[in-house]
């Protein structure tokens, strides 16, 4: 996978996004900031959400469209909190043209065929598929038809749900999809993380497989990196003092920062198979077993369990050998703490 000039795949870094959402708070100067602070965390990538509160539900009071499942924003009618969040779509074009000057990769999550329309206007780079939209086929069919990176997010998918939203896009001839592991909860309890399933999506599927994050602090963008992940996305404000509808599960950038480190270092630890050793690991060899003369021995005296033994360091004789020289003679005189060679002991010839 190729979104602009990253490419994604097993052996690349992890694509690290950090998710704007709601966190411009209704400011352009907000939104601007929050760009240039993901680029100092570390983020690869901006990305937005496009959408107004029409394209996305209803102006209606029935019970219907009133929040009530335990959320943060129980009490609102969807229409009245997708009208406080949205992100203006003149905002938009400014927006990725900051990230675009800071080195940042920038692309949204559509919520409708207008939106779709809108952005390749802009002509982002990819596409991104919230997981509340993952049944809304038609809208996946239009975005894969674009012939973009499609990462999708299966936060609320069950595994028909993801079968046919891949479905989807194979039939629009787009095989250039990216599957996040998400649980759609605010913020996501750890414990419901499930970070095997990253594994499992990459291998079920066939598909890039990653991580998007509603919990908090890093641990399991760490974990999601040691399944393989090769694409983290969290929610990111400049600070959770500015309040807002999804401030309290957001990372600011010094936790970003924190995070991005943390996801680097775990990449650097997980490596690769390699049984070969480093020079720093050859010369540890030398703290490791080998034979070692313990007494005094004679030259035409026998080596026996009491005049040699296996200890530390490492420049005698490997101790595979220790079984096939015992009750050898010795061809010279040997002084104790001498390492063990061939050529101290008498040829069978």
């Amino acid at each position: 996978m190729k979104i602009d000039n990253y490419i994604i795949d097993q052996n690349s870094p992890v694509f690290i996004i950090a998710e704007l959402s709601a966190n411009h708070n209704g400011s352009i100067d907000t939104a601007i900031e929050t760009v240039k602070a993901a680029k100092r965390a570390g983020a690869d990538c901006i990305k937005l959400q496009t959408f107004t509160a029409d394209t996305i539900t209803l102006d209606s009071k029935k019970d219907d469209f009133k929040i009530n499942q335990g959320t943060l924003w129980d009490g609102q009618y969807l229409h009245d909190l997708y009208k406080t969040t949205h992100l203006p779509w003149e905002w938009h074009k400014q927006i990725m043209e900051v990230a675009k000057t800071e080195g940042l990769i920038c692309f949204s999550s559509p919520f409708d065929p207008t939106s779709v329309e809108f952005l390749e206007t802009l002509d982002v780079p990819a596409y991104k598929i919230a997981s509340f939209e993952i049944t809304d086929i038609p809208l996946i069919e239009l975005i894969a038809s674009k012939g973009k990176p499609v990462i999708i997010s299966t936060g609320i998918a069950e595994q028909e749900d993801i079968e046919l939203a891949l479905d989807a896009c194979q039939r629009m001839g787009n095989k250039d999809i990216a599957l996040l592991k998400c649980t759609s909860s605010y913020p996501a309890p750890i414990e419901e993380a499930n970070m095997c399933m990253v594994k499992d999506l990459a291998k079920r599927y066939g598909v890039i497989s990653g991580l998007s994050d509603h919990t908090m602090g890093s641990t399991v963008p760490v974990v999601a990196t040691a399944m393989g992940a090769r694409i983290i996305e969290k929610h990111f404000i400049l600070n959770r003092g500015i309040g807002g509808a999804d401030a309290s599960f957001s990372m600011n950038e010094e936790e970003f920062t924190a995070m991005v480190k943390a996801v680097r270092e775990a990449e650097s630890a997980i490596g690769k198979v390699d049984y070969t050793l480093t020079e720093k690991q050859r010369k540890g060899r030398d703290f490791c077993r080998s034979l070692y003369v313990v007494e005094d021995i004679k030259a035409g005296e026998i080596l026996t369990e009491t005049n040699v033994r296996s200890v530390r360091p490492g420049f005698g004789m490997h101790p595979k050998f220790y079984n096939n020289i015992l009750n050898k003679k010795v061809a010279v005189d040997i002084e104790k703490g001498t390492a063990l060679h061939m050529s101290h002991i008498e040829s069978d010839s």
